[in-house]
């Protein structure tokens, strides 16, 4: 056989990698390496100390699918010219139920993108998932917060580093619409109260409903209902209550979340304000969270709650103005104090094959090159430190990148992603779905805490 070429400073994976060795041809240089997209030769000595290798194919399964399946494959294009790694990336809106089945099955992915660290950590439980190479554990000292690091962390063992983020709670809207009607952007939830009754009073001569909401994402269906809730318990019960919570050291149907629970039914749950240009409360549980804020481009529907990452929904192509004075622009949810206090998400990248070529791809995106490069793409946003907020594509996502470097915020992780799976991706987004049927706030809290392990 012949014998592939690498040209490595040192076997990747093994004990004794340095920061250094695949971090110094990102430096000043951060976000000039392209994704592919311009057409340009990449510039390869960006990408020269992570190796070079001769027909490798490294797989990554994810949740990531449809245009930022394309976006993210475009993220690597550089990379794989320049290291000779081919990489595959394959996306599945079943990923949370067929990760552990493939696993179990003995036919893991070389990387798998986790959307929660709750799934990483139980998974890295069964012993299958390897505990992170010595040059990712530095790119996520490096470049990551240690609140971050510790989200990739089972047991004192970094599994996996972050890779994308989302600041969740913000509330998407066209701004055309707003000025039109002389609507005003609320400051505090009692405001937010009282512009949907407002939007609400003129819907039979303006054709506008109030909100427009989708919990439907296959097998994950009903997660966005738990970013509605999660948001309103950090902001109306604050951080500490939300920590505890989130940890069960306060039980999951605590008085102070059911009335959260019952502020978010208050409006998602009120014929009267829901479900613009789409249908009535019922339609929540079936439509697609990535198509549920569409009907605030055609004027049917006033606000849409979704994350920072929602950017990319608006179009395939980014044609879509994202500004103040563009076709759609977002606010924050507010919170009680007029603090920066947010919930966000994010992914985490782990490992189940330790080969050379699946640590130089583990470790690339674990650096700031990959963070800029992704970005600079468009939709979304990284809480990767050495991202220049600049190259988000929107002024919105670059407040967002701006929420996260910002010190002073108040950031909590998305709470079912951290719980324990059987919940947080279990009862909880069931749960939803079954209170958007007509089950009481009551029963499905307190289903949901019975089945805490």
């Amino acid at each position: 056989m012949k014998r592939s070429q690498r040209r490595l400073l040192m076997p990747l994976g093994i004990a004794g990698i340095t920061a250094l060795a695949l971090t110094a041809c990102v430096g000043d240089d951060a976000g000039s390496g392209g994704g592919g997209s311009d057409g340009e030769a990449a510039d390869c000595s960006l990408y020269e100390d992570y190796g070079t290798f001769d027909g490798a194919e490294v797989n990554i399964y994810g949740t990531i699918l449809d245009a930022e399946a394309d976006r993210l494959n475009e993220s690597w294009a550089d990379f794989e010219s320049c290291t000779g790694i081919d990489v595959v990336y394959e996306g599945s809106a079943e990923f949370e139920a067929q990760i552990n089945v493939r696993v179990q099955g003995g036919n893991p992915p070389d990387l798998a993108i986790f959307p929660q660290p709750g799934l990483l950590a139980s998974v890295a439980g069964t012993g299958s998932l390897l505990p992170a190479p010595e040059s990712v554990q530095a790119n996520a000292q490096e470049f990551w917060s240690e609140d971050w690091q510790n989200y990739g962390t089972v047991d004192g063992t970094l599994y996996g580093a972050p890779l994308m983020a989302s600041v969740k709670g913000f509330v998407w809207y066209s701004p055309s619409v707003f000025e039109e009607n002389g609507w005003e952007i609320p400051t505090t939830l009692d405001e937010l109260d009282d512009l949907t009754a407002t939007i609400a009073e003129s819907t039979d001569d303006t054709g506008v409903v109030p909100w427009c909401v989708g919990f439907g994402s296959g097998e994950a269906t009903g997660w966005p209902g738990t970013d509605w809730v999660e948001d309103y318990v950090l902001r109306t019960a604050g951080a500490d209550v939300y920590d505890q919570w989130t940890s069960h050291e306060i039980p999951f149907d605590d008085p102070q979340i059911v009335d959260a629970m019952d502020r978010v039914g208050d409006l998602i749950l009120n014929p009267d304000y829901v479900n613009g240009g789409i249908g009535d409360v019922s339609t929540i549980a079936t439509t697609d969270f990535g198509e549920a804020g569409l009907p605030v481009l055609d004027g049917t529907c006033a606000m849409h709650h979704q994350a920072s990452f929602y950017e990319g929904f608006w179009s395939d192509d980014n044609s879509v103005p994202v500004a103040e004075d563009g076709d759609v622009w977002a606010f924050l949810l507010p919170s009680e104090d007029g603090s920066n206090t947010v919930t966000g998400g994010g992914e985490f990248v782990g490992a189940f094959s330790d080969a050379e070529e699946v640590v130089a791809v583990q470790t690339y995106l674990s650096s700031d090159l990959w963070a800029n490069n992704r970005v600079s793409l468009g939709g979304v946003i990284s809480a990767n430190n050495g991202l220049d907020p600049e190259n988000a594509s929107s002024a919105l996502l670059t407040s967002a990148v701006e929420i996260l470097q910002d010190p002073d915020t108040t950031f909590r992780f998305d709470g079912s992603d951290i719980m324990p799976g059987a919940v947080g991706t279990g009862t909880f987004w069931t749960g939803m779905v079954n209170w958007v049927g007509g089950e009481s706030t009551e029963s499905v809290l307190s289903t949901i805490e019975s089945s805490w392990p």
